[in-house]
């Protein structure tokens, strides 16, 4: 029931691409030539002026988000239906389990960007809006950021999440109570959206200081458009769907593209 309003915003998003598909086709039907009439010949006046006119020049790169266009590029309640709402503030997961401490440098460092929910360092500047929603029929939290920052940083960050799936794919990390937990890292499939993407998911097993046995799950995604990025975390101790995660991605992205097409916003 929790995951119905994600999957109906996909389906719309996807029968909305579909739509300007089938207008498109419509177009260059629509200027094909009758059946029986004769194609002309372009004059040698006219090739010669075709020929004469200047290579189109690359056409410039956006100006970069405006604080209004990344607020308005961002996923809400309303998007994601009931039982999503406003986030009470941090989960209490992120600091019994994700404030820990691994030998691994590469994982160390992921598991402080899953705790900051900043996988671009404090050096990465630019325009940056961030909305949060909880979901507690399923005990699972959603980071949602919509960011234009220089593209070295996006790239980077990119790259290293590729290696993170076989640097870090099992490792240990103990928490500030001394708790030893097992941590698996997968690569998550995304949908093809944007320009470049990756998505991770993070397992974490292990006990809590009565010895009972918990379960963290959480999504990581990470997609560029442009010059603009799109991170998401969606996790919890609950059930963590995949196929939400991709919700959020795919209805984020076109988000995003509706926000560029209109005119530029300003605060």
């Amino acid at each position: 029931m929790t995951r119905t309003p994600t999957r109906v915003l996909v389906a719309a998003v996807m029968s909305a691409g579909a739509l300007v598909s089938v207008s498109a086709c419509g177009l260059i039907v629509g200027v094909s030539p009758e059946p029986g009439a004769k194609r002309k010949a372009p004059t040698a006046s006219h090739s010669a002026v075709h020929r004469a006119k200047p290579s189109p020049t690359a056409p410039a790169a956006p100006p970069p988000l405006t604080e209004a266009q990344a607020q308005a590029a961002l996923v809400t309640q309303a998007d994601l239906g009931a039982p999503w709402a406003p986030t009470q503030g941090a989960a209490t997961w992120r600091d019994g389990v994700l404030k820990a401490h691994a030998d691994v440098p590469e994982c160390r460092k992921l598991l402080e960007a899953l705790y900051t929910d900043d996988l671009f360092g404090a050096d990465a500047t630019g325009t940056r809006a961030v909305v949060g929603l909880d979901d507690a029929m399923d005990q699972t939290q959603l980071r949602y950021q919509v960011l234009s920052l220089k593209p070295a940083a996006v790239s980077g960050t990119l790259a290293w999440m590729r290696t993170l799936p076989k640097t870090c794919a099992k490792f240990t990390a103990v928490t500030e109570r001394g708790t030893l937990q097992n941590v698996r890292v997968d690569e998550a499939v995304l949908p093809v959206v944007g320009d470049d993407r990756q998505g991770l998911r993070v397992t974490v097993t292990g006990a809590t200081a009565t010895g009972e046995q918990t379960l963290l799950t959480l999504d990581v995604a990470v997609v560029r458009a442009g010059q603009d990025t799109i991170a998401l975390s969606h996790g919890g101790t609950g059930d963590v769907s995949a196929d939400t995660t991709k919700a959020f991605v795919q209805v984020g992205a076109q988000r995003l593209a509706d926000v560029r097409k209109q005119p530029r916003l300003r605060v």
